[in-house]
């Protein structure tokens, strides 16, 4: 293939995700299941167009793609998102993925007559969820937000549980005299080599951005990529997990003010969405649906039960603890949908050369393209009807900061005002903000308000909102305080009220 084709290829790769996702809106159809569809059309086993192969070639894609789809997850939440709903997030990404993969393992090792080391490895490779999948489906949704930043914190860290997993089982294949005790050993240096490198990526990320003074605000996303990069870099190097480094630095850079947030926000957002398609055309690449026929119905199987017993049943074990209804355990349960990323675990072993190994990889396509369609499809109708829906986004309205010159240590920020927020129907007086900032001008229905102190805030309005560099912390928590209320109107107090005669002096005019 030439360079011009090459180039062509992926222009039209791009433009046929963008045209997935148009139609998927539309038509209420996965679109990450249009793209998986366009990648098994123009593969080996379809038109021939793209002949692809390379099992190698492919896990660095995904490995690539998954690090920015992580740390964007992050980014976007931050730890004031994260932080309320920690420990049901964490119980859910450690116990839950171990009961899936345990349970679904066990199906597996039946249904196709594995060991049960194999069985107990293929259940590992599905009992990941997939970021960018419930990224996706949530950002679209109106779930409630403690059940909504449940399921995001523990899809950004389940998958450093089920990739330390494939690569134990893997090893104790291989290794009789690998065991159990090499395994939780394992965890424990992943988990805690990535842990502290996350941390210290994210805040010594945070501190060179807010001292670099860039000259454009185009250059911040160049250094957060950096950060991403020398973040799973430094954790894999040193035998710690990187996609566990990559999330946490995302998550210390999204709940600290940094420059140009919104291009930073926007831009990581963007190479997400990318990050999503790659993955989804390189697995449909990767399928040859002439090998499906004779797993079919064993792999649909192990699907189902992952699906519709392992993940439920995990479910209600990891959160027993925690304060969710019935309902909401329901809901948990169900939206732990998989992705490209069991997709990327399954050529491991392929690399690794495990035996049958190929047949781990087909039975997760089965388990990727059942649970994209099945429960991207279902999952807000059933939240629905059992009342674990609100009037409000799942996610949060990203709040867009926009310095225009921090040599002048200040900058301009947004805020979208919905219509059920506390703050409609107060006056700009009301609000609260400190000294060091101030509503600079509302825009309201595409016209721009200079306010006073007594124009009342209308649902959808967007506040442009002036404030000093040392005083940017300090609207985060004023934000969420403008969403949920209560709000109190500043009254003058009785006896406060005086007045004096005005002096003034007045003649006529002349030259």
């Amino acid at each position: 293939m030439s360079d011009g084709e090459l180039i062509l290829a992926g222009g039209a790769l791009l433009a046929a995700g963008l045209g997935a996702s148009l139609f998927a809106a539309r038509f209420s159809v996965p679109a990450l299941v249009l793209v998986l569809g366009a990648g098994m059309l123009i593969g080996s086993d379809g038109t021939g167009w793209i002949e692809f192969s390379d099992y190698e070639l492919a896990r660095r894609i995904g490995i690539v793609a998954l690090c920015l789809i992580l740390f964007e997850g992050g980014l976007v939440a931050g730890w004031r998102e994260i932080g309320p709903v920690l420990r049901p997030a964490v119980s859910l990404a450690v116990v839950g993925t171990i009961l899936t993969a345990m349970l679904t393992g066990l199906a597996a090792a039946w249904l196709f007559d594995f060991s049960t080391l194999d069985g107990l490895l293929v259940g590992s490779i599905l009992a990941a969820t997939d970021a960018a999948a419930v990224f996706s489906v949530l950002r679209a949704s109106t779930l409630r937000r403690r059940v909504a930043r449940t399921l995001e914190g523990e899809s950004g860290m389940n998958d450093p549980v089920a990739v330390l997993l494939v690569l134990g089982f893997i090893e104790w294949i291989q290794d009789p005299a690998y065991g159990l005790a090499d395994l939780a050993a394992l965890f424990a240096q992943q988990i805690s080599i990535g842990l502290a490198v996350g941390v210290a990526a994210g805040f010594l990320g945070v501190e060179l951005v807010r001292r670099a003074r860039l000259a454009s605000d185009g250059l911040y996303p160049v250094a957060t990529l950096a950060i991403v990069a020398i973040a799973f870099g430094c954790a894999d190097v040193a035998q710690g997990s990187g996609f566990l480094a990559v999330y946490l630095a995302g998550l210390v850079l999204g709940s600290r003010e940094i420059p140009a947030r919104r291009t930073v926000v926007a831009f990581h957002e963007g190479l997400a969405w990318v990050a999503q398609v790659a993955m989804f055309f390189t697995l449909g690449l990767l399928v040859f649906p002439r090998q499906l026929g004779d797993i079919a119905l064993e792999a649909t199987i192990v699907a189902f039960v992952s699906v519709l017993i392992a993940r439920p049943l995990a479910t209600f074990v990891a959160t027993a603890f925690a304060r969710f209804t019935v309902a909401e355990r329901l809901v948990l349960g169900w939206a732990g949908m998989r992705g490209a990323v069991p997709v990327v675990l399954a050529t491991f072993p392929v690399i690794a050369g495990v035996p049958r190994s190929l047949e781990f990889f087909n039975i997760a396509f089965f388990a990727v393209l059942l649970s994209t369609v099945l429960q991207g499809a279902t999952l807000e109708p059933l939240a629905r009807r059992l009342g674990v829906t609100t009037s409000q986004p799942a996610l949060p309205r990203p709040v867009a900061g926009t310095p225009e010159d921090h040599a002048l240590g200040a900058g301009l920020m947004e805020y979208a005002v919905a219509r059920d927020d506390a703050i409609v129907g107060f006056a700009v007086r009301d609000l609260g903000l400190p000294r060091e900032a101030l509503v600079n001008v509302i825009v309201r229905g595409g016209r721009a308000i200079p306010p006073r102190g007594s124009t009342k805030i209308v649902g959808g309005d967007v506040l442009h909102i002036l404030v000093r560099d040392e005083a940017a912390g300090k609207l985060e928590p004023l934000f969420e305080h403008w969403r949920k209320g209560p709000m109190r109107r500043e009254i003058a107090a009785e006896g406060e009220v005086w007045a004096t005669v005005p002096v003034y002096r007045a003649r006529r005019h002349d030259d």
